[in-house]
């Protein structure tokens, strides 16, 4: 891919500005979804905008570890909502719960800084080994293609309870070919922040439907919520994790550490197989293998002590983000100033409420819409890792075909409080079929 913007380049201080808020879009609706599901599911009471100001601290923390050298966001890790919620099931008080959260992540957080020691003493060939093109490859795809259902979902979902499916496609499907329009067909600083031109025309258009809405008393045009926007002041700050749980350290008990051991360290080790497929997705997208420079031993340092430091703030492990990949692979804008301006204005955001209420008031339509781009591009980077495989071999044909199948079906096992989820559940298949077809041999040409 020929990119615009290196990693090493230094766009204007203007540009730059646009391009992080562009990244902070991409990330902003999974970040603050996680502790919207932990919330629903416990009673608790972790903000959105502390969220987001973890996911910029532990930005912060892997562009340092990695020499601002890998151009990716990390923020709130799905894989670990079922951690989470046992961290508040096992507690003896709801403040107990939330120093969980931090000593969970910690415990995750290791795990990671375990593995980045191994991986300095043994090398990386081994990953090479373990993982060829035809596992990452797919994976890669299913990492995509596992995501369909959710930007589909947010696409026909509606922001408010009465509002209508077909309104709220009309707004996502102009969100998207708005963004479709500017990448493909607009001058080069149009190309560069597609998603930000769309999703202000998503926007618009859900606030136009929303006025004629209101004026002619129809609900159904009514799909965008602003109540985000009622009585939020002009600054607050977040209530961060280490707050929430004051107090809460003369409840933890051996047990409760037991239990939050084997929640969350079962899967850091599932997460780990995804940090590498993102990561060699993001080397084929940059050209520059990242597992070698700046080298593996960062990338898995960045994102355990990264997550380690967000959960501290808004208690929820990071782990790197599809959509910043996607981001990327779009814009062709590799630059990590444009992640660190990303991380500042996550922060930043964190303490201005009318900033995170214009955030929060984006309506689930417009962000699918943003979304079915961004998911498609991860998997089609997926597809194209594929093109130097050899498909007419069975050992390959069946290895791309069990993590495809696994995959785009949605595989999921569950262990007690530890879930693997689609993509590593497919990782893990393919990986056992490749080192089981391991001894097949090529076939010697036919004799005329």
């Amino acid at each position: 891919m020929n990119l615009i913007y290196g990693i090493k380049d230094r766009p204007k201080f203007g540009q730059t500005l646009l391009f992080a808020l562009q990244q902070l879009l991409a990330i902003m609706a999974a970040t603050i979804a996680v502790p919207a599901v932990v919330n629903s599911s416990c009673g608790t009471a972790l903000p959105a905008s502390a969220a987001l100001f973890g996911a910029g601290v532990g930005s912060i923390v892997y562009l340092l570890f990695t020499r601002s050298a890998s151009p990716v966001f990390i923020g709130s890790s799905f894989a670990f909502i079922g951690s989470m919620m046992s961290a508040f099931s096992g507690a003896a008080s709801m403040a107990a719960g939330y120093w969980g959260l931090i000593i969970g992540a910690v415990m995750a957080g290791l795990v990671y800084v375990l593995l980045a020691v191994i991986i300095k003493f043994c090398g990386v060939a081994w990953v090479d080994k373990l993982m060829p093109p035809v596992i990452i490859g797919p994976t890669v795809a299913i990492i995509g293609l596992s995501l369909s259902a959710n930007a589909v979902g947010d696409l026909t979902s509606s922001s408010t309870a009465g509002g209508s499916t077909y309104v709220a496609v009309i707004c996502g499907l102009i969100t998207l070919a708005v963004t479709m329009l500017a990448s493909t067909y607009g001058k080069k600083g149009l190309r560069l922040i597609p998603f930000i031109v769309g999703i202000l025309a998503g926007y618009a258009a859900a606030s136009v439907f929303a006025i004629i809405g209101k004026l002619t008393g129809a609900e159904a045009l009514i799909v965008i919520d602003y109540s985000s926007f009622v009585g939020c002041g002009l600054f607050s700050v977040p209530d961060f994790t280490f707050i929430l749980g004051n107090g809460g350290l003369k409840d933890i008990s051996g047990t409760y550490l037991l239990t939050l051991f084997s929640a969350y360290v079962p899967v850091a080790f599932v997460v780990f197989a995804e940090h590498l497929a993102d990561h060699k997705n993001l080397s084929s997208i940059v050209g520059v293998d990242l597992l070698k420079e700046p080298g593996l031993t960062r990338t898995l340092l960045g994102d355990g002590v990264g997550s380690m430091a967000g959960a501290v703030f808004g208690g929820c492990p990071n782990t790197t983000y599809g959509e910043s990949i996607g981001c990327v692979a779009i814009t062709r804008n590799a630059s990590t100033i444009t992640i660190w301006g990303a991380a500042g204005l996550c922060i930043l955001f964190s303490f201005v409420s009318p900033l995170m209420a214009f955030l929060e008031s984006i309506p689930s339509c417009v962000m699918g819409g943003v979304c079915v781009a961004l998911y498609g591009f991860i998997a089609v980077s997926g597809f194209k890792m594929l093109q130097s495989v050899d498909l007419n071999k069975n050992r390959n044909l069946f290895v791309a075909s069990v993590i495809f199948i696994t995959g785009v079906g949605g595989m999921t096992l569950t262990f007690g409080a530890v879930e693997i989820r689609t993509v590593a559940c497919a990782l893990i298949l393919g990986i056992l079929a490749n080192v089981m077809l391991s001894g097949e041999k090529d076939e010697e040409p036919e004799e005329k």
